[in-house]
Formats: C-alpha cells, sequence, structure tokens
C-alpha cells in the first residue's frame, strides 16, 4: 500500500490550497479558502493536505472540537477533495492514511457530511467505499429535492396559478447587491418568529462572501410596487443553483411572490444550469420531514436526492490495510 505524507493546512499554504480546489474533480467554491475563513472565528481548522512526495493529491476541509474532527461544521458538504487523476487504489491509501494520522493525534472521530453526486463533474464514490470498509455508521441522511434541468418536469396546476398571481400583481423581481433590505426586513424577523434563529451568515458576512466570489453567489428581490415581499440568496456552481437563503412577508401566498420568484430563477436566470437544489425539507436529524414544504419544492417538479452523514472511528484504519490484494 503506498505511503503519502500528511500535515495540517497552515496560513502559508492558502495559494496551494486553492489553486488545488481550483482543478480537483469534487471540489466547489465552498472549500476555497477565502469562502471557509469567513467564520474562521468559530471554528478550530483541523484541514489536512495530502502529499505524494511533493505534490498535493488530497485536502479534507475540517475542524476539530475536543477530539472530533468535522469535515467541516461551517459548510454544506464535505469530506475528500481529490485530484482528478485519483484513482481508488490511491484513495484507500490516502484515506488510510488520514484515519491514521487523526489516531495518532488523539481524534477519536472523523464526521463527515459528503457532497451530493449531482454537484460533481465526475464520478467520485471513493470515500464512500472507504467507509463501507472502516465500518463507518451512516447516523443521518438528508433527503434533497432537485429538479434536472436537462430533462423534462412538470410543474402542477396549483404552482401554476400562484404564478400567474404573482404576474397579475405585478410583482417586480431585481438582482441587487445590497442584502441589508432582505435581511432585516424579511429574513431575520421570519427566522426569529419561526424558530427563534439567527441566519448562519450575517449580512456583512454574506456581503463579504458575495464581493469575493461574484459569479457564485447572487441574490434577488420581490417587489409589491416599492415595497419588499420576499427575496433569496442563491449559492451557484457551474452546474447546481441552490437557493441558501429563501423568505417571503405575510402576504407571500396570496402575492404569489415565493413562486413566482423561483419560477423566474428555474425558467430564466439559472434555465442553463443542470440543476437546481432546493436543499432538504428535513427536521431533527433527518428522522422527520417537514411535509408542507417537501409538498411545495415537488411541485415544481423536483425529485430526492440523498445526501449521507457518517462517523468514522479513527483506530479502524487498519480496516484498510488488507482490502488491495
Amino acid at each position: 500500500m503506498k505511503h503519502y505524507q500528511i500535515r495540517l493546512y497552515n496560513s502559508a499554504d492558502f495559494d496551494q490550497w486553492n489553486a488545488f480546489i481550483s482543478v480537483a474533480k469534487n471540489a466547489t467554491f465552498l472549500f476555497n479558502r477565502d469562502f471557509m475563513e469567513y467564520h474562521s472565528d468559530r471554528f478550530q481548522d483541523y484541514s489536512l493536505m495530502v502529499f505524494d512526495e511533493d505534490k498535493l493529491v488530497a485536502v479534507l476541509p475540517a475542524n476539530k472540537n475536543e477530539n472530533l474532527v468535522y469535515s467541516h461544521q461551517g459548510l454544506t458538504y464535505g469530506g475528500l477533495v481529490l485530484s482528478s487523476k485519483a484513482k481508488l487504489s490511491s484513495v484507500i491509501s490516502i484515506f488510510k492514511g488520514v484515519l491514521q494520522f487523526l489516531n495518532e493525534n488523539s481524534i477519536e472521530k472523523l464526521i463527515l457530511k459528503t457532497i451530493p453526486n449531482f454537484y460533481l463533474d465526475y464520478f467520485s464514490d471513493e470515500l464512500e467505499y472507504c467507509l463501507f470498509i472502516t465500518q463507518a455508521q451512516l447516523n443521518r441522511r438528508d433527503s434533497l429535492s432537485v429538479i434536472d434541468l436537462t430533462k423534462p418536469y412538470s410543474i402542477t396546476k396549483t404552482r401554476k396559478e400562484s404564478i400567474r398571481r404573482g404576474k397579475k400583481n405585478n410583482l417586480i423581481i431585481k438582482e441587487e447587491l445590497n442584502f441589508e433590505l432582505f435581511w432585516n426586513e424579511i429574513l431575520i424577523p421570519n427566522l426569529d418568529k419561526k424558530h427563534q434563529v439567527k441566519p448562519v451568515h450575517s449580512v456583512e458576512e454574506i456581503a463579504l462572501l458575495q464581493k469575493r466570489f461574484p459569479n457564485n453567489i447572487r441574490h434577488f428581490n420581490v417587489y409589491d410596487k416599492d415595497k419588499i415581499v420576499a427575496g433569496t440568496t442563491v449559492f451557484c456552481t457551474d452546474k447546481v443553483a441552490h437557493p441558501q437563503y429563501v423568505s417571503g412577508n405575510s402576504d407571500k401566498n396570496e402575492l404569489g411572490s415565493l413562486d413566482y420568484l423561483y419560477h423566474h430563477l428555474i425558467t430564466e436566470v439559472y434555465k442553463d444550469k443542470h440543476f437546481f437544489d432546493f436543499n432538504n425539507s428535513n427536521e431533527e436529524q433527518g428522522t422527520k420531514i417537514n411535509e408542507g414544504l417537501l409538498f411545495w419544492k415537488e411541485s415544481f417538479g423536483a425529485k430526492t436526492v440523498i445526501q449521507n452523514f457518517y462517523e468514522v472511528q479513527t483506530k479502524n484504519y487498519s480496516l484498510l490495510e488488507s482490502v488491495l490484494i
């Protein structure tokens, strides 16, 4: 079995890390250090870099909390990020090395949330196989609602009526760079009222990220005359459009504001993407589904895709030693 050199990321690796992310076969802009480090004050970074002699061949975006390492609690998805030339045999050796490194550094478990395959340009299930061999525990499974925009999809009659209502009410959709109006008048009040939480990103943070990634983060507001009534902030990759935040005022059903906005995004703004990702409708660590939210997403023609969450004991690295025969 091939041996790889593994070490912790440090600030001097910034450019090398980002250069690797830009050509990796299973990376998105979320793994760029310019994105990861906006919340560096909230997480103890424990990202790993894997080398074949002096060549970087894999990275693991990660943070540490006591004796656990997560990939990464501040990101929507994670796992091993691999070179486009990575083969299964090499990934087995790399993951063995990663677990052994963590084990030797007193880390008991590695906790992973996988990147959904529809975000990827190439098949990349090597890590799933390694997790099977190392007896990883599947501790959560979310059901994402996704439209495949390359294939026919159908919008229900009820949804079409709501979209027409938005048009009849002369709602105006504007792409804007100012997040404050939506954050302060729609998003923050709604999250506080419904869930007693704040947005993951402050308005200052989302504005900073948009400046760093102007092609990946876009924002749209919906107006009834001069009054903001709904909005969404969309994270997009080469293949996928994913509304990260979406919310409307109390008149959203009467006005048809959210349906009108989503229809515009799906059929106009992001019609050339491969997928439109509504995200999950899960609660309680994936064990419950908000049926009303799921119904709304499926009424646009979305289908179910699974995202898996695992935890693996680092001592199980030895189970990978005898796989290749």
